[in-house]
């Protein structure tokens, strides 16, 4: 009866946001009406008007942002279609929409109006949660088990477009295996320019267990020891935490976002007392830490579609600094940089090549700065059991990949939020490599060494940027197995 209890906890935990309400966006679409005046003129068209219509909550202005002509602007004929096709993405991939259509009308040889109807997303989402506290539901599932004891569940109160200007407001009551309560809010267009934007948030933070070092064998130590054999009452880490940023988006590609933060962390005193758990933890023979953080990032994103590219290209470098100290306890300068280009490379064929590095200065550094691979979508598939802890990091990811299956299944019980369930599948294998350097005196068995793996897989894209991957992986250790992925847009 518990193992049964289990699996259908594991089903709904993956499969739950299918069920959502909800639609992934779709390649904008083109309506030429009337175009035949326009083929006695082979140089420039003027743009006499641009009208939007199916917006009920998003502001016009926050859609005509998005174009890169106005109204009076001249476009060449010949450049006129790639114009549209960059407009409509640049629209949807406003994650707004659900649906992007433009209507292109001659006037005569010369002007030309353009219509751009949208379909909006639902944007209120009070979502229930419950959810594995490990770092993916393959750790979870074969390390403990899938065990009960080790979930959250609570709700996620979340506005994607609180006031039409594509703002958002997230707050958080989570219970369980750890609490969490926060919000933040984040304003992207706060100025007339909508070229600046701001984020404010905070919360607080309970956790039962916690990562006190890492093993020879690349696995998390927890303490306390025996949280696996017995339930846990008392919360051994508490943070609390405050963070402001401030973004500067002048065109429609690149971004500068600068924030900085602020977290008081309280473990338990014996991580530090006791040799046998990690007085490095912090570095400094306390208990407790007052931690601020600096950030500054830039980005760059042109692609198809901002939740699953197939084309276009992204990059990122960013500069954080820990602490106000250049050495010793948590002070820490860490660069990072990525870059991700995508390919079509046709009848339905696509490759991807991902790259991202880091480095952390001073190389010798307290255990809560020491996170390499392993954490978040820093990870080689086909090692996703491990975290492979270092100072400097290099990951670089190969994928090439087929459409199989793309289909549109008509939904007619709520035409005015979803009208089609569209279902895309992919079919893929890749090739991942990494490295972790770490001073030998914190190394592990994969640590210093070049990783690899490989494998091969599917992915199902559906409502609302859904996406469901099931690959299979194997790496240089000789192990192989199946490992199930998630994400959603909500």
């Amino acid at each position: 009866m518990n193992d049964l209890r289990k699996i259908i906890c594991c089903c709904i935990l993956i499969f739950a946001p299918v069920f959502t309400l909800a639609q992934k966006a779709n390649a904008p679409n083109f309506s030429f009406i009337d175009t035949s005046l326009l083929s006695s003129n082979k140089g420039k068209v003027f743009i006499n008007n641009i009208t939007v219509s199916g917006n009920k909550k998003t502001k016009d202005y926050i859609v005509y942002r998005e174009i890169q002509f106005k109204k009076s602007d001249s476009v060449l004929i010949a450049d006129l279609y790639k114009e549209l096709n960059q407009a409509g993405i640049q629209v949807y991939n406003t994650s707004l929409f659900n649906e992007v259509k433009f209507e292109l009308t001659a006037l005569d040889s010369a002007n030309v109006n353009i219509h751009v109807q949208v379909l909006e997303r639902w944007y209120l989402y009070p979502v229930p949660q419950f959810k594995w506290i490990d770092r993916n539901f393959n750790e979870w599932y074969k390390t403990y088990h899938a065990s009960l004891s080790r979930v959250n569940y609570g709700i996620k109160f979340v506005h994607y477009n609180l006031s039409g200007r594509r703002d958002q407001l997230r707050i958080y009551f989570i219970n369980g295996y750890t609490r969490n309560i926060s919000f933040s809010y984040t304003a992207p267009y706060s100025n007339r320019a909508l070229t600046e934007g701001f984020t404010i948030g905070g919360g607080y933070l309970q956790k039962r267990e916690f990562p006190i070092k890492t093993n020879y064998t690349d696995s998390l130590i927890f303490y306390p020891s025996d949280s696996l054999t017995k339930t846990k009452n008392e919360f051994v880490y508490k943070n609390w935490y405050i963070h402001a940023g401030y973004s500067i988006r002048r065109g429609f590609f690149k971004k500068h976002v600068f924030s900085a933060s602020f977290n008081y962390i309280k473990i338990a005193d014996s991580v530090i007392l006791d040799k046998q758990y990690n007085p490095n933890y912090f570095k400094d023979p306390v208990s407790s830490k007052g931690i601020i953080d600096l950030f500054y990032t830039l980005q760059y994103s042109n692609v198809n579609n901002v939740s699953y590219p197939v084309t276009g290209k992204t990059w990122f470098v960013s500069a954080q600094k820990r602490g106000l100290g250049f050495t010793g306890g948590i002070n820490m300068l860490q660069l990072e940089a990525g870059w991700n280009k995508y390919y079509d490379m046709g009848k339905g064929w696509y490759s991807s090549m991902q790259l991202n590095g880091k480095i952390k200065l001073p190389f010798d550094q307290a255990y809560i700065n020491q996170r390499g691979l392993g954490y978040g979508d820093i990870y080689l598939r086909g090692l996703e059991y491990y975290v492979i802890d270092g100072v400097a990091t290099g990951l670089v990811k190969s994928t090439i990949k087929k459409k199989i299956l793309s289909v549109n299944i008509p939904f007619k019980y709520f035409p005015k939020l979803l009208n089609k369930i569209p279902i895309t599948v992919f079919a893929k294998t890749f090739t991942d490599a990494g490295y972790a350097y770490t001073q030998k005196k914190y190394g592990t068995s994969l640590n210093n060494r070049l990783l690899y793996t490989g494998g091969f897989g599917i992915d199902i894209l559906t409502l609302y940027d859904i996406n469901l991957r099931i690959e299979y992986s194997f790496n240089q250790l000789n192990e192989k197995g199946l490992f199930l992925h998630n994400q959603s847009g909500f």
